[in-house]
């Protein structure tokens, strides 16, 4: 005991100490936290919008806008170009990226590829000095040139686009009214989250339009339709308005006033005609430009265009002098309103796409918060309850340290700035349950040195010290999980990512500092010369289980059960949510009275926005609505969205939205079965590096056994396989192998020791040993998730019951599947038997139960 020092102890409740200052701000509200030192004001957990109610979009920037702006530039360089160089040439056009111009005069062929090479500059590009060329120039026959825009330019609009976007996106939410929120970039992609009660339609009109306002001449050499039955000017082009139907106009294509050159911008409302217009005002360039315009053009109309189509074309009666004046618009008083948020935020370059939304109402938010903290209480009394009924004061100082362990969690959140979702809470709840397991082992080795005759006080030492690698293989699979799943791409998933691997490393941490210390500490101050009398788990020392008895049959059934997942799974398969089938899943509840299926499914069935699921959840006002994907891309799963708003919104409350486009849930899919096939490989490779090559096999088997039959449970039950089900699957498979991990390093153990004793009783030898830890580490597991499931919430309650599933099974396969396999691949060669320099003495012991 004389090795853990005064020092050690001092510096571990330091540490309790801070971590109760960095947790502590989560208990005060975000005007006390402003008070607060600035590093500790930013201690703090982040509830996110599933628990605290909001949305989180993801929108795409169109590239076909970026290849489209780029491509007008490149026509505009050449025409310029040239001119300038006093060049004759004829069929300018554009398509796509490339650029085609025919010079009338051979001769003049090489100038025009020389005024043109200044296009072909490469330009810097990225970390490292490299470069790019924006467009490439080929020579063709008859005078003919093509200049190509390269996909490296089109990437780098993107990139430049993106950094734009955020800025307006930002203004845009913040003109909303919306105090928390965050935007940030996400590949070629902005995500964006806003806290609390949102208008969510609202919020993505705003932020998709791209607001480009453009201020032209309407040539009226002919009108819109007559343009449109002949040719018109090159010089101008057709363009329509915002009516409906849509009208045709002749619009000049030179700009002479953007977006760019506004100062201010209004909505104005006049109550005595019941009209509304937007009220403008210029910069000194953009009022320069509209009066001489204005002043040359009296009698003609000018064209206000709103990305490329007309807003309004008034008559030019005078000249426009001071930058000032009213455009009438056909919108209501809300629609200027936005109207004007929008032009005052500035233009996007590029149109956004919302490819992923998921929104749960604040009502919703904190039900499921209130929902995770209850199952959390309720596990915690069952797991300390049943710690204390087994191992009474040691069960206590288990209860302590499970305390002392989520406060720690909740301190290592605050320091990251973590997002609490809800499965992160969850993964708190699951902690709770899987906390102890690293008690268990170490009580259990105690209970082991004590038996073997040591002193009580070297016992306590030994135990601590021999169950560390123990404890260390056994959690290490769960973090590798937890660090894949923290890379499929889900906030929300990933929000339970970090939960479970905060809560591995603090468990850890907690037995071999804190619960080290209390135990020391209990054993100075009471002296006590044995193991307490009151531990129950010695019930298990005379168990004597033949398990490998009925190994063929264990064997036989799970082969059968497996193959028939399998088949199931192929033929019928999983009912795929949207998350991998994409298509929108939203909750309703009822303003009055229960949610009626039928009328939904037949309401919904009229808007021709295909197949219609509804069923009712555990309370009866509520229910779970589902409409397949639309087929028709991103802004289709969005129309269908809106669609389903407006038809539902009078009768009933939308709670909780989920749409994946099929961009989004393509993605995912890959994400999920590569991190899935990934976290398995290096699972399985850590425990082929720490044990023989047999384990490795064993650990495979039983760990597909695992996944195999928890997929045929899908298949079997009809519920949604979405992200959450593969965190639930990779948690699975974690947890199995911890159990997994330690039957196979007590069977390690026992072949150092018991050299010539057959496998089959060596190995029901150490199934035995451990069987104690075995039954409480999943008896308290398998409670957390009981709580969780019946006072967890209808959101979680699929998790929680898949992870009970997954216990049990894993349970199951660590004895029945993964020690079996060993016999079968002869895991003790010939040659080691034989080897007469490390043969030792059997001891004379109940092969049953060797000695440790």
């Amino acid at each position: 005991m004389h090795r853990f020092s005064r020092l050690k102890a001092v510096l571990i409740w330091v540490l309790v100490v801070v971590a109760v200052i960095l947790a502590a701000p989560n208990l005060l509200s975000e005007g006390q936290r402003s008070r607060l030192p600035l590093w500790l004001a930013h201690s703090h957990i982040v509830p996110g919008p599933d628990v605290q109610g909001g949305s989180h979009l993801l929108f795409q920037i169109e590239r076909a806008d970026i290849v489209k702006h780029q491509l007008e530039r490149t026509v505009a360089d050449v025409r310029g170009k040239l001119r300038e160089a006093n060049i004759r040439y004829t069929g300018l056009t554009g398509n796509d990226q490339e650029i085609t111009v025919k010079i009338t005069a051979a001769s003049q062929v090489d100038a025009a590829v020389s005024a043109l090479s200044a296009l072909t500059v490469s330009t810097k590009s990225g970390w490292f000095g490299g470069s790019v060329q924006n467009v490439s120039l080929q020579k063709g026959n008859d005078g003919q040139l093509t200049l190509r825009i390269s996909n490296a330019s089109i990437d780098q609009g993107i990139v430049a686009a993106q950094t734009q976007s955020i800025e307006v996106v930002e203004r845009r939410i913040a003109g909303i009214g919306i105090s928390s929120f965050s935007v940030r970039g996400d590949g070629d992609r902005i995500d964006v989250k806003a806290l609390g009660s949102v208008d969510v339609e609202r919020l993505k009109n705003i932020l998709s339009e791209p607001a480009q306002l453009s201020v032209r001449l309407i040539d009226e050499s002919m009108s819109g339709q007559e343009a449109l039955a002949g040719r018109w000017p090159a010089t101008s082009e057709v363009l329509y308005s915002l009516d409906d139907p849509p009208v045709p106009y002749l619009v000049d294509r030179t700009d002479f006033v953007t977006g760019n050159n506004l100062v201010d911008v209004q909505a104005v409302a006049d109550a005595n005609t019941d009209s509304v217009a937007i009220s403008y005002k210029l910069d000194a360039e953009g009022t320069e430009r509209l009066a001489q315009k204005t002043r040359q053009n009296i009698g003609r109309h000018l064209a206000i265009l709103f990305d490329d189509q007309v807003m309004a074309a008034p008559l030019i009666n005078a000249p426009i002098l001071d930058g000032t004046g009213k455009v009438p618009v056909s919108f209501s008083e809300d629609g200027a309103r936005d109207l004007a948020l929008i032009l005052r935020s500035g233009a996007l370059p590029a149109t956004l796409t919302t490819v992923e939304e998921r929104t749960v109402s604040p009502v919703l938010g904190a039900e499921s918060k209130r929902a995770g903290l209850i199952a959390g209480f309720v596990a915690a009394i069952l797991v300390t309850g049943l710690m204390f009924a087994f191992y009474r004061k040691l069960g206590i100082i288990a209860g302590i340290s499970l305390v002392l362990n989520l406060l720690l969690i909740l301190a290592v959140l605050s320091v990251i700035g973590a997002t609490l979702t809800l499965p992160g809470l969850a993964g708190i709840v699951l902690i709770i349950g899987m906390a102890v397991d690293a008690n268990v082992l170490v009580y259990e080795r105690i209970r082991e040195e004590a038996k073997a005759g040591h002193s009580f006080a070297d016992a306590i030492d030994n135990g601590f010290s021999r169950a560390f690698m123990t404890i260390l293989d056994a959690n290490v699979t769960i973090v590798i999980a937890a660090v894949i799943l923290y890379y499929l791409g889900s906030d929300t998933v990933r929000g339970f990512a970090v939960t479970l691997a905060a809560g591995i490393l603090t468990t850890v941490f907690t037995t071999f500092t804190l619960t080290r210390w209390i135990v020391v500490t209990w054993l100075h101050r009471k002296h006590p010369r044995h193991l307490p009398r009151d531990v129950q788990t010695g019930i298990f020392d005379r168990a004597n289980i033949r398990f490998m008895g009925i190994r063929r049959y264990t064997f036989t059934v799970s082969a059968v059960l497996s193959i028939l997942a399998m088949v199931g799974f192929a033929t019928v398969g999983a009912n795929l949510g949207v998350d991998f089938a994409g298509g929108s899943l939203v909750e309703v509840k009822a303003k009055q009275g229960a949610a009626d299926r039928d009328d939904i499914r037949a309401r919904l069935g009229d808007l021709n926005i295909g197949a219609i699921e509804a069923r009712r959840l555990s309370d009866p006002s509520t229910a779970l609505v589902r409409i397949q994907a639309q087929g028709g891309g991103e802004n289709a799963e969005q129309s269908a969205m809106t669609l389903l708003r407006d038809e539902l919104s009078d009768d009933y409350e939308i709670r909780r939205v989920e749409v994946v486009g099929p961009a989004v849930s393509g993605e995912l899919t890959r994400a999920a079965t590569l991190g899935t096939l990934g976290s398995l490989a290096i699972i399985l490779l850590y425990i082929w590096l720490r044990f023989e090559w047999q384990f490795a096999i064993g650990a495979i088997i039983a760990t597909l056994h695992d996944i195999i039959l928890t997929l045929g449970l899908f298949v079997l039950t009809g519920m949604e396989f979405n992200l959450t089900s593969v965190a639930a699957l990779l948690t699975i498979v974690g947890y199995s192998l911890n159990d997994t991990v330690v039957v196979y390093d007590r069977m390690r153990e026992n072949l150092k020791r018991y050299r010539k004793m057959p496998m089959p009783i060596l190995i029901d030898a150490s199934i035995n040993q451990t069987l104690s830890r075995t039954v409480l580490t999943a008896a308290t597991t398998l409670l957390a998730l009981l709580a969780l499931c019946l006072f967890g919430g209808d959101v979680i309650r699929p998790f929680a019951f898949v992870m009970l599933f997954g216990v049990a099974i894993g349970t199951f396969s660590s004895i029945y599947i993964a020690a079996p396999v060993l016999i079968a691949f002869k895991l003790r060669p010939d040659a080691i038997d034989n080897d007469q320099n490390k043969k030792v003495a059997e001891p004379d012991t109940n092969p049953g139960n060797p000695a440790v």
